[in-house]
């Protein structure tokens, strides 16, 4: 089963999900993430850069690392609550 951007979004904004992709140098990976508002710790941003938008990447707040990452959607190997 192929999930859209829109689910895949969706499952993030209600719940901890367990994402298993492939990182740009091949390695494999397995991240606890969510985008829940209450599970994501205040950002203090340290430059006045601005990151472009890119439609084919979701940044997401790792649980475990307490931090933001990112993953392509075409990457995922698996993902599941």
């Amino acid at each position: 089963m192929e999930l859209s951007k829109t689910n895949i979004q969706n499952m993030l904004k209600h719940g901890v999900v367990n994402v298993k992709f492939t990182k740009t140098d091949g390695s494999e990976r397995d991240m606890k993430c969510t985008l829940m508002d209450e599970l994501i710790k205040p950002h203090e941003k340290k430059t006045d850069r601005e990151k472009k938008e890119n439609d084919n990447v979701v940044s997401v707040w790792d649980v475990e690392k307490e931090g933001w990452r990112s993953f392509r959607y075409d990457s995922i190997i698996s993902i599941n609550k």
